[in-house]
């Protein structure tokens, strides 16, 4: 028997990197998944490889309320209920000193990653199963910074208070809350963040940052599903509040 079988899960920026490879390992484990994002092609095409029998998907800024209430409530009409919310999306924003980073990327970028996942739990909590699982992805960041990052920083520890509030809120239905914290993973999105802030080009960024990585490596998008797999599976079943650092090493 598959891990999550007879399982429903919700996951946003479900269209490409940690977010895809997630549907596909949950998929795979028995999990029929909503998917949410901006790119409406990618989402197509990625329900379109899971299997339109097992997945579906909805074109939603997770910054917009109105927009989080209507994917939850297609993917609860749909399936009949959730067991497992994954907050995934999210965005790099600027790489400034504190006294040079602009005022509306800071707050972009706070709305995306906590009132995004604010909106999740706050309307996602009501359709979940007693016993379900709500992950976070937060980031090594999340429990360290550095320079030129307040604003992905700020918005990473903040989810931390978010998940601890919630996994205390919700003990009594049985429902987990944790933050998931990865380290560099080879993604899009983490290639982007490379270049920008070394200047240089991407086969050389990546080196530089695996230099700081005590393991020496990126992580693959599939080793960050298999952590989000634990914590959403019976596997982490006395676990809640935690903070899985999946980060080769970076936050030692």
């Amino acid at each position: 028997m598959a891990r999550l079988d007879n399982k429903v899960a919700f996951i946003t920026g479900g269209e490409s990197g940690i977010g895809l490879a997630t549907a596909r390992l949950l998929v795979a484990e028995g999990a029929r998944v909503h998917i949410a994002g901006l790119v409406k092609d990618r989402l197509a095409a990625a329900v379109a490889e899971l299997g339109p029998e097992m997945a579906s998907w909805s074109v939603t800024d997770v910054t917009e309320e109105e927009q989080v209430v209507l994917a939850l409530r297609q993917a609860v009409d749909r399936y009949g209920g959730l067991d497992i919310l994954f907050s995934n999306a999210g965005i790099s924003g600027d790489i400034a000193p504190i006294t040079e980073y602009r005022v509306d990327v800071f707050r972009r970028v706070l709305d995306v990653h906590v009132l995004g996942a604010f909106l999740l739990l706050k309307h996602g909590l009501p359709g979940m199963r007693d016993g379900g699982s709500v992950i976070i992805n937060s980031s090594v960041v999340g429990l360290t910074s550095d320079g030129g990052i307040c604003g992905y920083a700020t918005a990473k520890h903040a989810q931390v208070g978010l998940m601890r509030t919630a996994a205390k809120e919700m003990a009594a239905r049985g429902i987990r809350v944790n933050t998931l914290h990865p380290g560099p993973t080879d993604t899009d999105f983490q290639r982007d963040i490379e270049v920008t802030a070394t200047g240089a080009a991407p086969d050389v960024a990546a080196r530089i940052f695996e230099t700081r990585i005590p393991l020496g490596r990126h992580a693959s998008p599939e080793e960050i599903a298999r952590s989000v797999l634990y914590l959403a599976s019976s596997d982490s079943s006395f676990v809640t509040g935690s903070t899985l650092a999946v980060d080769g090493g970076m936050h030692i």
